[in-house]
């Protein structure tokens, strides 16, 4: 099977690039973002982190909200659903990009967990057995981050700056396709997302995709240590601006030794 998505060079372009994401690249893909978000272990694949009011499920940590849950963070795991719904990806019986989380607390999550429900069951074997399908959720995504990101912007210069440095992470100066790059854009647009939400900010600051090309140092000769500074920049940047309540200093080691991968 092959997944096939089209990055667009803007939002009017007269021409694409197309990248075509094999069966061994999506596997690769998931398996990198897999290591990033759980460590690789089956025990975090359906997962509520300490100190949040939703589950993190898949091999991206896919934000999902109990029913009448609402965030300043983007619930991503319905979008997932839908774009295998789209492509007939069997499911089970219960569960469609409509779907709320089924468990409304931390302690019913964690008590199915321990049980080994049937519902847990059942998630967690649908969602080991599509990885792949989730690697190529995330790079649909990607398609659509640039063209999000420019919407925002008014001023052409800016909007060339992002579009630059965008391809810049995407390929090697020979114009072919940088895997590596590909990863780093994927993984960091899943992880903490566009950029272009209102609702992710603290005090008016974001951190996401959009921030870090934006900061991204154009001394630095190495696009993807740049990029990887960029990033770190932005969330100690979000940290520190964080409500304390949500004691988000406890992740700033691991998200640097995710950010490492980039480019080390």
């Amino acid at each position: 099977m092959r997944y096939v998505l089209l990055l667009f060079l803007s939002v009017s372009a007269l021409f694409a690039t197309e990248i075509k994401l094999t069966e061994q690249q999506a596997q690769f893909i998931a398996q990198k973002v897999w290591q990033n978000e759980g460590a690789g272990l089956d025990k975090y694949l359906v997962h509520w982190n300490e100190g949040e009011d939703f589950a993190s499920v898949g091999i991206g940590h896919f934000i999902w909200f109990p029913k009448g849950h609402t965030e300043r963070f983007r619930e991503v795991f319905p979008l997932v659903l839908a774009f295998m719904e789209a492509r007939n990806v069997p499911m089970p019986a219960w569960l469609n990009s409509r779907t709320p989380l089924p468990w409304n607390s931390k302690e019913a999550f964690f008590a199915a967990k321990k049980a080994k429900s049937s519902t847990y069951t059942e998630l967690f074997d649908f969602l080991k057995r599509t990885m792949p399908e989730q690697a190529a959720f995330m790079a649909q995504r990607l398609s659509e981050a640039l063209p999000q990101m420019l919407e925002t912007i008014e001023e052409p210069e800016k909007q060339d700056l992002i579009r630059k440095r965008f391809y810049e992470v995407m390929h090697h100066s020979d114009g072919s396709v940088n895997e590596r790059g590909l990863y780093v854009l994927l993984d960091y647009t899943n992880f903490k997302g566009e950029g272009t939400l209102e609702s992710e900010r603290y005090k008016g600051q974001g951190w996401g995709l959009l921030q870090v090309l934006e900061h991204m140092d154009p001394k630095e000769p190495n696009t993807l240590k740049a990029f990887a500074e960029s990033a770190k920049a932005m969330l100690s940047r979000r940290i520190k601006n964080s409500p304390p309540e949500r004691g988000e200093e406890r992740w700033r080691k691991g998200w640097n030794v995710r950010l490492e991968t980039y480019w080390k």
